[in-house]
């Protein structure tokens, strides 16, 4: 594929739902991967008027390394860091009231960011395959659990105002 319908194909996959990957940086993530030998030049061709399109192809090294790294993913269970841990260790300077604010601002986000998942979820449902639909209830699933997490501090938080 060239890097235009590669970042279409990530698009309709979602992928901003599973990684960090930002479709500006696609072109980079390319070269690099071309200079690791992952992925190889395979030609280059045009249709019209555009320019010239790269067309790429993925290596047996870039398969060896793709099935390293699903297999990992499969076996790494680990908790990732929220920031918001640590900045509950350093809020002794705000007031309760100041406090109970920004969290009920944070809670609203999640809960606007589990509303927008479970939109896509529904807008997506037509065209998922396989097991795709387990990875929105994945998001789902963890999005309830910080909402649900939040409800909880701000339930201790109001204990103590």
């Amino acid at each position: 594929m060239h890097g235009y319908a590669i970042r279409q194909a990530a698009q309709l996959d979602r992928t901003e739902l599973w990684t960090d990957v930002k479709p500006g940086s696609l072109y980079n993530a390319l070269k690099r991967m071309t200079d690791e030998g992952l992925v190889r030049v395979a030609r280059t061709e045009r249709d019209g008027n555009p320019p010239e399109r790269t067309i790429f192809e993925i290596t047996e090294a870039g398969r060896a390394e793709l099935t390293k790294q699903r297999d990992s993913a499969l076996a790494d269970v680990r908790l990732l860091p929220d920031p918001v841990d640590l900045a509950l260790q350093f809020t002794p300077d705000l007031s309760p009231g100041q406090l109970v604010a920004a969290f009920t601002a944070r809670r609203q986000a999640v809960a606007e960011q589990l509303a927008r998942f479970r939109r896509e979820q529904v807008t997506a449902a037509p065209d998922l395959v396989g097991l795709e639909p387990l990875i929105f209830e994945h998001c789902v699933a963890r999005l309830e659990a910080d909402l649900a997490w939040h409800d909880r501090v701000l339930s201790r938080l109001e204990e103590t105002t």
